[in-house]
């Protein structure tokens, strides 16, 4: 079974404790680009065993990404053997990447199972444009709760600006690595749609592509938050239209130069409304915006 959306060009990540076998279906029949089924945050010690058992499970007939516990813990290598043999599994987010030979050996030891390094400490941070380059990784995410505790942030001023740097930094690492713009964080207000939009926003324009969610009920409003604006859909148009045929060479559009990073963004763009377009066809999940995850804000609320 293979899914609509590969992990490089997918918006939408959608965490789903590994503990809840019974959620399982429901997330892979959201709307969600990815699903991700989540053996770190979102499961207790004492049920990780069982967790790992209902994921391999479920991958043995469903396709998604699986978030395995951090290098260092009780429970990596348990996690790493058991998804050596799982059937369709699409990817590993690995959590607390911030040193390229962890990251590497994770790669390794899977076989070269794509990895979406989730970068969520200062050190993961500092050392962003190493962990890019590994091989195997092909995106990065950012855990924004996890990194405001590790660098003593407060993410109080309403517009994120304490998060400008860290942002920035994974998204010019992701573009020197040659990787699709990277994840942004959680929000863990399911219910403030406001300011999802908001904080989406602000992350695309920053050079991030898809967002991390811990409820199906933000997955429209990340989306919609992430479509291309008409006069950006024009450009990429007229830009085809005129050096589609160009071989990479640079071409002129309305008075403009456009090169091949330029080209590849029209095409980004145009692949991107594509895949709106194929969610206005859908019908919108409405599932209640209430916390679903147990005591804990989310699967992902320690990011």
């Amino acid at each position: 079974m293979i899914p609509a959306v590969r992990i490089a060009d997918a918006r939408s990540f959608l965490f789903v404790p590994g503990s809840r076998p019974d959620r399982f279906a429901k997330a892979q029949n959201s709307h969600a680009d990815i699903v991700i089924l989540d053996l770190e945050d979102a499961v207790a010690p004492q049920d990780k065993s069982d967790a790992r058992a209902a994921v391999v499970g479920w991958l043995a007939k469903h396709p998604a990404v699986v978030r395995i516990n951090a290098v260092g813990t009780p429970w990596h290598q348990e996690d790493l053997a058991a998804l050596n043999a799982a059937e369709h599994l699409l990817g590993v987010m690995l959590p607390k990447a911030e040193s390229s030979d962890e990251v590497y050996a994770t790669s390794v030891a899977l076989h070269g199972v794509p990895l979406l390094a989730l970068v969520e400490t200062a050190k993961g941070i500092r050392d962003a444009a190493q962990v890019a380059e590994t091989v195997g990784v092909v995106r990065l995410a950012f855990g924004s709760y996890d990194f405001c505790r590790d660098a003593g942030v407060t993410n109080s001023s309403g517009d994120e600006r304490e998060l400008l740097l860290a942002r920035s930094t994974l998204v010019i690492a992701s573009r020197a690595a040659g990787l699709p713009g990277p994840v942004d964080g959680v929000q863990g207000d399911i219910a403030d749609e406001s300011g999802l939009l908001a904080s989406t926003r602000r992350a695309a324009d920053l050079g991030f592509t898809a967002k991390l969610c811990i409820h199906p009920a933000q997955l429209h409003s990340v989306h919609e938050a992430l479509r291309p604006g008409e006069e950006e859909l024009a450009w990429a148009r007229r830009v085809l239209q005129v050096a589609g045929d160009s071989a990479g060479a640079a071409v002129r559009v309305d008075g403009q130069m456009i090169d091949k990073p330029r080209l590849d963004l029209a095409r980004r763009l145009l692949a991107l409304d594509r895949a709106h377009n194929r969610d206005d066809g859908a019908e919108q999940t409405t599932a209640p915006a209430q916390q679903t995850h147990g005591d804990k804000t989310s699967s992902g609320d320690a990011m």
